[in-house]
């Protein structure tokens, strides 16, 4: 499977924050500014939308992050939704790395 821009994006700053405590302190404390560095341009959110990064790295615990609901009534599936739906993902790493870092990293590249 090839990454996509976005992912590897998504995978470069998760490592960093493995790798460099101060850019993980930093990028909890004010994400947008930690990842404009890694970038190296300005980046703005979207309008009514903010940045959270939580330190979830200590593995004595369990995380359970709440997605925004979503309004299902008018959605039609992508081709990309489409083969999932069909089982075109192998593993749920694949799957997670998609829907969980792909909207973050979407607009990081806009």
């Amino acid at each position: 499977m090839e990454f996509t821009q976005e992912q590897k994006l998504y995978a470069q700053i998760v490592q960093r924050a493995w790798e460099d405590a101060e850019f993980k302190k930093e990028l909890v404390a004010n994400p947008l500014a930690a990842i404009e560095k890694v970038i190296g341009k300005k980046m703005t959110l979207p309008e009514g939308k903010t940045l959270v990064v939580r330190d979830q790295t200590d593995d004595s615990t369990i995380y359970i992050n709440l997605p925004a609901k979503a309004n299902l009534d008018d959605v039609e599936l992508s081709e990309k939704e489409l083969e999932i739906v069909a089982g075109g993902y192998t593993t749920p790493a694949e799957l997670a790395i998609e829907y969980i870092g792909i909207p973050l990293a979407k607009w990081l590249l806009s």
